[in-house]
């Protein structure tokens, strides 16, 4: 029987602009006061998704019409039917040494806040060093550094992702895959994220004990619908952040069974694709909540099962519209002697950029627009929630974002102020093109809690027209924005009047500066890449940069050393967890890999370049390189066919403890004292990964 939500669905369709579901919105405004409500029942809840979920079905489904192509100055695919290649339609959905018991001084995650830890597939505290490779979590006895060896690995289920390590306790992020009901599921595997429509991702979280290294020991799996995005630790308060998309029923289609006959008469192909718009909606409307919300569970070591399930209050809807999906933000104490079902807080939403200080986490997802028009721009979404709770998150304010951001470091908060950088990119009218162009600029705003909002308290001028944004940083008082096209803008901020953001300087050198990290009060310390003015490729290389911001309206570029050919590759250019500098010894490690000429020869491995490369840091001299740890050698036995999305022949992570350096990859190990980086002392290699 088909359920009547009419009231909802007017309520949703009202939001975007459109009271008649057969008028589908073509773009849906701006919400500038966006909020969240939480549902009072879990009926409400259900009605809710299943309009949300009609509305995004036919406004998908409105777009495959031919009409719709021609109001707008031809269908994308030609006038002519013939421009099909015979290719049948699309149908899927939108898709010194420190003795023996430990160093003096290491290096753990580079986090972005003090005290935040981050997750990440490798976690060290000064005397072990835990990996996630392929399938397995590898455990290190690493001090003295000599000894260097795998004291065991643990087969785990699933794509582990990444973990945290609080005392003698890790827990592991995978991500696992089941079946829809009624299908066979898709083709997962367990090297790679799953993107079949036909299987559900959950998150499963791994404690294991890792008191006795030689023996580590599962005290737990939490298995909890949604893929894994991302986790935050403070404390003993770990939260984790989940995503998952809409499980549209089985038997929904998006495209009617292809003819030539039926392509070519295209007032037949409409009145197809309506019936299957109503085939659709009937069994959107005949699904059960539990259909869109998969049940989690709970397994003990002795095999007993417990099922988590949800409460339909702590779901929030939203008034933004943003494409259809759930961000959960999962509680979870890691000092709990027994084992207890996660608090969850959960957004209708899609997942974006996540922030957190340990008071306060913050949400960012894009304003979703099928095709901006002229004089539209983008905007973002920003939810908060608060952390006071440890074992809870609250929902406290949203706001709208003018503009998009890049990654976390766009977003900050101090002294109850947020922080944010972005681009600003809105469609201008452009003589003979009909959908317009993108124009460019870009933007450092404030924001206030206040009665539920973030409201905006004070914004910069708009900088660098035509520019996007590369790197941000905010310390204190000051902020720090990199932008480029073909030269680097480094702008300075002062920020002591959250309500007047004031940009005080600006330096303009080649290239771009992809991750900043703050060297002293006066300093900043950053990788990115080197390009001649004239954007010459071969000119391209990594380049490190040491700015002098003592004087916050004269920047300028103290010192540079370029790493490299135009071939070289750092995850650290993309990834801030692959940055390691070492305060205590003033080192930088950076995971460097490159090819070189005699590549072209047809000897890949004699031109290959997988290292970590080493340097000393000082704002009176500069860049000295003090060598490499080549790695190059633990992969030449590994056929290519093994390497994966997660598994990939290049050194990725480092540690440093005292004098001693660990260069970390999919393959295993290597340690070296840093007067002797080429020579080193101990190596551990991992298990070649093995496809099931």
């Amino acid at each position: 029987m088909r359920k009547n939500h009419g009231g909802l669905a007017l309520a949703l369709l009202g939001l975007v602009g459109c009271a008649d579901k057969s008028a589908i919105p073509e773009n849906q405004p701006v919400q500038m006061r966006a909020r969240l409500e939480s549902f009072e029942s879990c009926g409400a809840l259900e009605s809710y998704i299943e309009d949300a979920a009609v509305l995004d079905m036919r406004t998908t489904m409105e777009r495959s019409k031919p009409s719709y192509w021609k109001s707008r100055g031809g269908w994308l695919r030609g006038d002519s039917p013939d421009a099909v290649d015979g290719s049948a339609p699309p149908s899927g959905a939108p898709a010194e040494g420190g003795g023996s018991s430990g160093p003096n001084n290491h290096t753990g995650t580079n986090n972005q806040v003090a005290g935040v830890d981050e997750a990440d597939f490798v976690k060290n505290d000064g005397t072990r060093i835990f990996v996630l490779s392929g399938q397995k979590l590898y455990a290190h006895r690493s001090w003295p550094a000599e000894s260097l060896r795998a004291e065991s690995s643990l087969q785990l289920e699933g794509w582990p992702r990444q973990m945290f390590l609080h005392g003698d306790k890790v827990l592991v992020f995978s991500e696992v895959y089941q079946p829809l009901p009624g299908t066979s599921g898709g083709a997962c595997t367990p090297m790679g994220p799953c993107y079949s429509s036909s299987s559900i991702a959950f998150t499963k979280v791994t404690t294991v004990d890792v008191s006795e290294l030689a023996a580590p020991q599962v005290t737990g799996e939490l298995y909890l619908p949604g893929g894994y995005h991302d986790a935050r630790l403070a404390g003993s308060s770990a939260r984790l952040v989940l995503r998952d998309a809409f499980h549209w029923p089985a038997g929904i289609r998006w495209w009617p069974d292809y003819s030539r006959e039926l392509w070519d008469d295209q007032e037949r192909l409409e009145k197809e694709i309506d019936k299957l718009m109503e085939h659709n909606e009937q069994l959107i409307r005949s699904s059960a909540l539990s259909d869109w919300l998969p049940q989690g569970r709970f397994k003990r070591p002795d095999g007993t099962e417990t099922g988590v399930g949800h409460d339909c209050r702590s779901f929030h809807k939203t008034n933004a519209p943003t494409r259809l999906g759930f961000v959960t933000v999962a509680s979870l104490d890691l000092d709990a002697q027994v084992a207890q079902a996660p608090s969850r807080t959960t957004l209708v939403t899609e997942p974006g950029e996540v922030y957190s200080n340990g008071s306060a986490l913050y949400l960012a997802a894009r304003h979703w627009w099928w095709w901006p028009e002229v004089g539209q721009s983008e905007h973002t979404y920003v939810h908060k929630l608060d952390l006071s709770q440890p074992h809870r998150a609250t929902y406290v304010a949203s706001g709208t974002v003018e503009g998009s951001l890049l990654n976390q470091f766009s977003m900050d908060e101090h002294e109850g102020v947020l922080r944010v950088a972005t681009t600003l990119s809105t469609r201008v009218a452009e003589p003979g093109n009909d959908w317009g162009r993108i124009e460019t600029s870009n933007l450092l705003s404030t924001y206030r809690e206040e009665n539920g909002q973030l409201k905006p308290l004070g914004r910069s001028e708009e900088l660098a027209k035509g520019e996007r944004i590369y790197s941000a940083r905010f310390l204190g008082d000051k902020g720090y924005v990199v932008t480029f096209r073909q030269v680097d803008p480094l702008f300075t901020f002062d920020l002591s009047d959250p309500a007047h953001p004031r940009k005080v300087g600006e330096l303009k050198v080649p290239g771009f500066s992809s991750y900043i990290h703050p060297l002293g009060d006066n300093h900043l310390l950053t990788v990115g890449v080197h390009m001649a003015e004239n954007g010459d490729w071969l000119s391209r290389a990594i380049k490190l940069s040491l700015f002098d911001v003592t004087d916050p309206a004269n920047p300028r570029e103290a010192f540079t050393q370029l790493v490299g050919t135009a071939y070289g590759f750092s995850e650290s250019l993309y990834d801030h967890k692959a940055f390691n500098y070492f305060p205590a010894r003033g080192t930088l490690a950076i995971p460097f890999a490159d090819w070189t000429q005699q590549y072209y020869g047809g000897d890949y491995w004699g031109g290959f370049v997988s290292e970590l490369r080493v340097f000393h840091v000082d704002p009176a001299t500069g860049f000295t390189p003090v060598g490499a740890i080549s790695m190059k050698d633990v992969f030449q036995t590994v056929n290519y066919n093994q390497w994966s999305y997660s598994y990939v022949p290049y050194v990725r992570r480092s540690v440093m403890a005292d004098d001693y350096v660990y260069a970390i990859t999919d393959a295993g190990v290597r340690v070296a004292h840093v007067s002797n980086l080429s020579q080193p002392v101990a190596t551990s290699r991992f298990a070649p990964i093995s496809y099931p």
